[in-house]
């Protein structure tokens, strides 16, 4: 089979005057390019190369010395921008380099042609065995630290490069932008060879030019920015990169009409993202791969896509998903990892978890193992992290989550005082020594350990993942939250408004709510009542008031649902149809909460038509005038404050109140109903103010849940109260005299 060199030949033969490379300052038709890579493939064979390490920004001299590898039979090991240095040595010398190839000038270095440096380097003792073969070894991001060598050969990466555009046969493309940086394998192959093989343009310009810096550092306004001057057809995005560009085309600031595919990959992405970009005008198709089966597997396309699947698996592999769930891929997999024996194996166990529908789409639905993927699609083990914590921090315990976020958070048990300042200073420290990519964006500060009571930990001591992750709502909503400055800023195009902090540096929303609303929080769980219940100095009295009032704003709950859906924009059109699923499971909550007082000896009816508290008064009014005549988002500020309020007191708070009062649990409908669903609520407010971009609106919510803290802790810090623990407070002897 004919390899990917001979396919350019034979396209450069066919359209020698075609553009096939672009860059700021140059450009080179088909055969220009070719003539300046075989030159440069010369030079290298003069000078004995064989194994190239090749470094730098996105240019076109990066792409022709690429090239100029595979025509002299070099292998060529790419260099990650953001490898850190520790990993570049690695790198160098468990590849066995004998030169730095790079589009800079380089101290020691020289000169070979087309804006190409090459720098020699001592042949290192620690060179590791490679497979025969090997044309490109493609290292990592490193889950512990350390990067893997995946090795692979020109006819695999052909194989791939072809299956691709057996794949798109009938997608015209003419321009393709590389924003990924060309070390990444997925760039490489499909943003580079693919759109060479089917006879585009490829665009490269610096990677700062398009608001990249490291391996998630983004200015999203100069990306738009650059994507609208350049006008390419086709992109591969990671889904932090599709979550930007849908907010931007949303808000009108991208152009969107010479789009005609961008694939998406590296990472979970949200079928609701999907359907938003494609409203805004993105053609966005999300696919699958691994470095280890030379990028892509399996890809949706027009005309051949499924909603919740990766796409069809393409020609050159075989797919399978075994009694495990466990994804494997045959045929076309790597020759196997620097320094290691082939295993071998005719399936290659991929660690993904998925499934194949009747059609063959195939579907992940997880990992098998603890590995996390950021939304830039770094693989980060939490482990490694985890045993960095510990220490460098001092914590007890420490479990690190993040998967499919920008970059990874940690929840912390440290009993030791410390203050958050104090641990703040000492993760910058930490962070400092880490690679950009796995640089914690906060931690989660934790008094009470975590303990095997609860499900948490195993007997040993080890994090009992499914279960932290199916309780960290509430486990976040008990802890401090210390956030760490980020990566993203859109500082350089002042008119477009993307950042969501006011320095302008970029954090998930919903953190930053947290954060922003910390302190006003500390009003609602510093109520003398919460202290009351746990020490038993609570009676009946007090729960009745307080189900009073809850009453006297839950009836309201949907009403002001829709009040904000009717006034929501169209661009918040994906916020009013979570306000419909919002709306049908909180309907008839309040009857809840005069059932519960009937089963407590009240009068519903007059508790009906009875009147708040002025805070809940005041707190409800405030709420429907800043929907009226304000942003109807603040809405959410109230959710942010009831849902996280019931996550974190409601159920033990119900069960200290029940067990002190003898009341039956036809009394606690709706403490343990809301303790209950509000966790599932609340993951899912959280994903939802995450796509909330709009620096407006999320002023709207933060500005309304400090003003909903102050005035639902108001109502908290006047519930009746008793000073001394006592036997009178139970239910049977308060219903005596009632």
């Amino acid at each position: 089979m004919a390899t990917l060199p001979e396919f350019l030949a034979a396209r450069a033969s066919s359209h020698p005057s075609r553009t096939a490379l672009q860059g700021p300052e140059s450009a080179f038709s088909y055969a220009q390019m070719m003539q300046a890579a075989e030159a440069l493939a010369d030079q290298l064979s003069r000078l004995g190369v064989r194994r190239a390490g090749l470094c730098g920004d996105n240019s076109v001299a990066w792409i022709l010395a690429d090239l100029a590898c595979l025509l002299a039979g070099v292998v060529c090991v790419p260099v990650p921008v953001f490898f850190s240095r520790s990993q570049t040595e690695h790198l160098t010398e468990r590849a066995g380099l004998d030169c730095l190839l790079s589009a800079a000038a380089t101290d020691g270095g020289e000169h070979i042609g087309h804006g190409v440096w090459l720098k020699h380097l001592p042949v290192s003792a620690g060179r590791a065995w490679m497979p025969e073969q090997t044309a490109k070894i493609t290292f990592t991001s490193g889950s512990t630290g350390t990067p893997k060598g995946v090795c692979l050969s020109v006819a695999q990466m052909t194989a791939t490069t072809l299956a691709l555009k057996e794949r798109l046969d009938g997608v015209e493309l003419e321009r393709h932008l590389c924003i990924l940086p060309l070390a990444t394998l997925l760039e490489n192959i499909a943003g580079v060879y693919l759109p060479l093989l089917m006879g585009s343009t490829v665009v490269v310009a610096p990677l700062h030019d398009l608001g990249m810096t490291g391996s998630s550092g983004l200015d999203i306004g100069q990306l738009v920015q650059g994507i609208n001057e350049l006008r390419p057809q086709s992109l591969i995005l990671v889904p932090e990169l599709a979550m930007a560009l849908v907010a931007a085309a949303e808000q009108h600031h991208l152009n969107s009409d010479s789009f005609r595919f961008l694939a998406v990959g590296g990472g979970r992405v949200s079928s609701d993202l999907l359907a938003r970009g494609r409203v805004a005008g993105l053609p966005l198709y999300e696919g699958y791969g691994l470095s280890e089966c030379s990028s892509v597997v399996a890809l949706n396309v027009p005309n051949s896509e499924r909603e919740g699947s990766v796409g069809k698996p393409l020609s050159h592999v075989r797919v399978r998903v075994d009694e495990r769930g466990h994804i494997l891929v045959g045929g076309n997999t790597h020759l196997g990892y620097l320094g290691d024996e082939p295993a071998g194996d005719e399936w290659l166990d991929t660690g993904d978890l998925g499934a194949r529908d009747p059609e063959g789409f195939l579907s992940v639905n997880g990992r098998a193992k603890n590995l996390l993927i950021t939304s830039f699609g770094r693989n980060i083990s939490p482990e490694w992290l985890e045993s960095e914590l510990i220490q460098a921090l001092g914590a007890r315990q420490a479990v690190v989550f993040g998967d499919g976020d920008p970059r990874p958070s940690a929840l912390l048990v440290v009993q030791d005082g410390r203050s958050p300042e104090a641990l703040r200073t000492q993760l910058d420290s930490l962070n400092d020594t880490l690679p950009d990519y796995a640089r914690l964006s906060g931690i989660y500060i934790r008094r009470q350990p975590l303990s095997q009571a609860e499900g948490h930990v195993t007997a040993n001591g080890r994090p009992v993942r499914q279960q932290i992750q199916a309780d960290l709502p509430t486990l976040l909503a008990g802890a401090f939250p210390v956030f760490m400055n980020s990566l993203f800023s859109n500082e350089a195009v002042p008119n477009i408004k993307f950042s969501n902090t006011p320095g302008g540096s970029f954090m998930a929303f919903f953190d930053r709510l947290q954060s922003e609303t910390a302190q006003a929080r500390a009003h609602v769980t510093g109520a003398p009542v919460i202290e009351a219940i746990r020490e038993g100095r609570f009676d009946l009295t007090g729960y009745t008031w307080f189900l009073t009032q809850a009453y006297h704003h839950v009836k309201h709950t949907v009403p002001l649902m829709m009040a904000c859906g009717g006034r929501l924009p169209e661009r918040l059109e994906f916020v009013r149809k979570a306000l419909v699923e919002y709306i049908e499971e909180e309907y008839g909550h309040h009857e809840w909460i005069l059932n519960d007082l009937a089963a407590c000896g009240e009068d519903k009816e007059a508790i009906r038509h009875g009147t708040p508290d002025t805070s809940i008064e005041l707190m409800v009014a405030y709420l429907y005038d800043r929907i009226n005549r304000g942003n109807p988002a603040a809405f959410f500020g109230m959710v942010q404050v009831l849902e996280g309020t019931s996550i974190e007191l409601a159920t033990p708070l119900g069960e200290a109140i029940q067990k002190q009062l003898g009341l039956p649990d036809e009394a606690f409908s709706y403490l343990y109903s809301h303790g209950a669903l509000d966790q599932e609520h609340f993951e899912f407010f959280r994903n939802l103010m995450n796509e909330i971009t709009d620096p407006d609106d999320q002023q709207a919510i933060i500005e309304a849940a400090r003003m909903v803290y102050r005035l639902y802790g108001d109502m908290l810090h006047s519930i009746p109260v008793v000073s001394v623990p006592g036997p009178s407070n139970r239910k049977e002897q308060r219903h005596e005299a009632a």
